[in-house]
């Protein structure tokens, strides 16, 4: 069926159950085209979202970082990523967590593709951004310990998303969609 079809259900009722520093939990009475009335809840994040960035250091290569997963509790190799601030920009928000991140930053920032995480259960928005022409440049950032940058060549994308260590799926499907365009430019 084609969304044209489909008509949106209507949100008769949302109050917050619980909220923290970061996230809020909104129970939504929902009405759908056909009556049927149902309660759900989600995870609702900051109404900008984040900004995930995959960035080349040359044709050939992109960085990555290793950065402690509390949600996992281990090690993650995963692009540089973050929320974007107030009314900055999303490529300003790219740029600046590729220099709190990993010490460059981008004279070309191109916003490749949004992505949601469980749309579900979450209302949280990344914003994947292709960052080239990078130039050495660092910013104080909000990590608790220095991040160890790695670099990944484009063609062993489907090593980098068997490993153990790569199991978030933003990192992979951008890696698959940034290898793609890259393609296409020849």
């Amino acid at each position: 069926m084609s969304n044209k079809l489909l008509k949106i259900p209507i949100i008769t009722a949302c109050k917050v159950v619980a909220q923290s520093r970061l996230f809020r939990i909104e129970q939504l009475d929902i009405t759908f085209s056909n009556g049927e009335e149902v309660v759900y809840e989600r995870l609702k994040g900051s109404s900008r979202g984040g900004v995930l960035v995959v960035a080349l250091l040359d044709d050939e290569t992109f960085l990555m970082v290793r950065e402690y997963g509390v949600g996992v509790e281990s090690y993650e190799l995963m692009f540089p990523k973050g929320r974007i601030e107030n009314d900055e920009p999303i490529e300003e928000a790219a740029n600046r967590e590729l220099q709190e991140e990993v010490g460059f930053a981008a004279r070309k920032l191109t916003l490749v593709k949004s992505m949601t995480l469980a749309p579900g259960y979450m209302g949280h928005l990344t914003h994947v951004v292709l960052a080239e022409d990078l130039y050495p440049a660092t910013l104080d950032g909000d990590e608790p310990e220095p991040l160890e940058v790695v670099s990944w060549k484009l063609d062993n994308i489907n090593e980098l998303s068997m490993r153990s260590d790569v199991t978030e799926a933003r990192t992979i499907a951008a890696a698959y969609i940034v290898k793609s365009l890259l393609d296409k430019r020849g």
